[in-house]
């Protein structure tokens, strides 16, 4: 277990954090065949109950609401599948944080696979206001081609039942797609199949898993853990048959942009576009992987247990418990500030001298198993991909930034481009 001593003078307490929490842990209806988080059922003994209990629950939200320094709090809850626990649970949820709140906004989101959604569901989710992310690959042929349930059947007619659910009842939601070997070739089908579907928020997570070693092995795993310093290169090379290889990744990308720039800004929200145009017009962009440090999106297990990211839930990256140490100690610990400080400590001098390592900062430390072209380790598998990608759009980025600093819509890009004027180069 690791320490939760108090940040030293080096690193500062964060004023504000994130969860993402796993009330149900692990335990999920369906069967995805490159889902990273099933596998951590093993980290537990055989017949535990994965159901968050009531103490926990109230122990999270009291402390999870006190730790933030700001006005407006977002609960994120995750799995697994977190609709397994019944609409019940979740009406506890938001009594518990009414009661909690002390003058501060409260917000929900929900991440599900949508199979499970019911009238009742998205009832609750209109009347309290949940933003909901739907897990959906594609088009059926693209979906159903890893996206599978506990028999290998196909999840693609069940998930959009739920999608018509919380169209029915006005429920807001975003989709979120992982990019894979499977469907990483089919960039417009994917990107036109979730902007005709109505999702207004794009959300495309690049599927990155290795190889078990003999670490991840004794736990139990499928698939390796985190890189470490000084880790064999050969095995750490080694990825998955589902991984998205990376040069098809930057091609999916820039596909799907040239068909958002000139038809969908201000209308669909990419969130990578939206990173991007915040880097390009200094303004942050907001998402941890793309941050210079992290250390301030954490995951909290159905017991919970606390981990340094969603992941990095592994005993070596375990925080401690909300039921005996302060939520607040544990986001604010000498451990924690090395590892959100590690992505920036740790950059290889190849990325520190990248012309696009202001948007990129090297992406998410669990994908850095490489090494870079003068032999240096810790390069990013995702590079090759993103330096295509961010320099593929610069120029458009830099058109929008100026328009945003004219007090102008960044949407006026799409004219500009239809007629070239002035060209974008």
């Amino acid at each position: 277990m690791t320490t939760t001593e108090p940040f030293s003078s080096k690193y500062a307490a964060p004023k504000a954090f994130h969860v993402m929490t796993k009330p149900m842990g692990p335990i999920c209806n369906l069967d995805c065949s490159y889902c990273f988080y099933l596998e951590k059922e093993n980290l537990y003994p055989a017949g535990h109950n994965f159901k968050m209990t009531d103490e926990v629950l109230e122990s999270y939200i009291r402390q999870y609401i006190d730790g933030q320094d700001a006005p407006v709090v977002t609960f994120a809850w995750q799995g697994g599948e977190p609709t397994l626990l019944g609409v019940k649970f979740f009406r506890k949820v938001v009594e518990l944080q009414v009661r909690y709140a002390n003058g501060k906004v409260i917000h929900n989101a929900l991440q599900t696979n949508g199979t499970l959604l019911t009238d009742e569901w998205c009832v609750f989710f209109r009347e309290n206001n949940f933003l909901i992310g739907l897990s959906i690959d594609g088009p059926a042929r693209l979906h159903n081609a890893c996206r599978v349930d506990k028999k290998g059947g196909s999840t693609y007619d069940e998930v959009l039942a739920g999608l018509r659910l919380l169209k029915k009842h006005g429920v807001e939601f975003n989709t979120l797609t992982v990019v894979n070997r499977k469907n990483v070739r089919h960039a417009l089908d994917v990107y036109c199949f979730l902007r005709d579907i109505g999702s207004g928020f794009i959300q495309f997570i690049p599927l990155v898993e290795r190889l078990p070693d003999k670490e991840a092995k004794a736990l139990g795993l499928d698939l390796a853990l985190p890189p470490r310093q000084g880790q064999d290169e050969e095995i750490s090379r080694r990825v998955t048959e589902w991984t998205v290889p990376l040069k098809e990744y930057g091609e999916f990308l820039c596909t799907v942009f040239d068909e958002w720039v000139q038809r969908d800004v201000g209308r669909v929200f990419v969130q990578i576009f939206d990173v991007a145009l915040g880097n390009w017009s200094g303004q942050g962009g907001g998402l941890c992987v793309f941050n210079p440090t992290c250390g301030t999106a954490l995951a909290m297990e159905h017991n919970g247990d606390v981990y340094s990211c969603d992941h990095y839930v592994y005993p070596q990256y375990h925080l401690g418990n909300i039921m005996n140490s302060s939520l607040g100690d544990m986001v604010g610990s000498i451990f924690q500030g090395q590892f959100g400080h590690a992505k920036s400590d740790r950059l290889p001098n190849h990325c520190r001298e990248c012309d696009v390592r202001f948007a990129c900062h090297g992406e998410c430390p669990k994908h850095r198993f490489i090494r870079t072209p003068d032999g240096e380790p810790g390069l990013n598998y995702l590079c090759v991909a993103y330096k295509q990608f961010f320099r593929h759009v610069d120029p458009y980025m830099k058109e929008m930034a100026a328009l945003l600093r004219a007090g102008r819509a960044p949407a006026e890009i799409m004219s500009l481009v239809r007629k070239q004027k002035p060209r974008i180069s």
